[in-house]
């Protein structure tokens, strides 16, 4: 499993939506949670780099796991069904969470992020329990949230869901970054569309 959470993340700055060390991911394990070390750049990263952690907060000796580590833990306490974490520091993401704005539903694949938009949290400090609980709320009934000021997350079941979910939220922030070029007040679908959406989902996504 260390080497696939290497790809991932590997993966996910190949596709552009980390560069260096930054963003992280992490995967449920037994007893706890694998994730991505602090400051090693992707492209050296390797299996050994990989921080096994306790969900009390203690790491392996004499690694040191990525500083978001507790938005990581809190998120699989109190998500039993999530078995990956992605945090990513991508372009449009962050540039719609500099806005403090939340992604409404100017189309339909918003719902793929688990409701009738994309909430971003309010700004708190990166790596504190502020900033956890901060993201705790903006994912309550969703799988993907913005961070004020930050970036994003995107949960799931795998690896490969929570990456697709980040690569779709990520693409979402672009096509409405894209939108607010020509107009302030883009038109969005209405609650009885997003519910038709959502009826249609059931059975297809993660």
């Amino acid at each position: 499993m260390n080497a696939k959470l290497v790809y991932t993340a590997q993966k996910l700055a190949r596709l552009g939506l980390n560069k260096g060390a930054s963003g992280n991911c992490s995967v449920r394990n037994t007893g706890g949670f694998l994730i991505t070390p602090s400051g090693i750049d992707t492209e050296v990263m390797t299996a050994e780099s990989v921080v096994a952690m306790q969900m009390n907060g203690d790491a392996e000796a004499n690694k040191k796991p990525s500083s978001e580590w507790r938005f990581h833990r809190d998120i699989y306490q109190h998500h039993p069904e999530v078995n990956a974490v992605i945090h990513t520091h991508s372009m449009f993401a962050t540039t719609i969470a500099c806005l403090h704005q939340d992604v409404p539903p100017f189309h339909y694949m918003i719902a793929m992020a688990g409701g009738d938009s994309i909430r971003c949290a309010p700004y708190a400090l990166f790596g504190t329990q502020a900033l956890s609980n901060a993201a705790l709320t903006a994912l309550k009934n969703r799988k993907a949230c913005l961070l004020a000021n930050h970036g994003m997350i995107a949960m799931g079941t795998t690896l490969e869901a929570a990456s697709a979910l980040a690569v779709e939220v990520e693409n979402l922030c672009e096509q409405y970054w894209r939108l607010l070029q020509m107009t302030a007040v883009p038109p969005l679908l209405s609650d009885t569309e997003m519910q038709a959406v959502f009826e249609q989902f059931k059975g297809y996504q993660d």
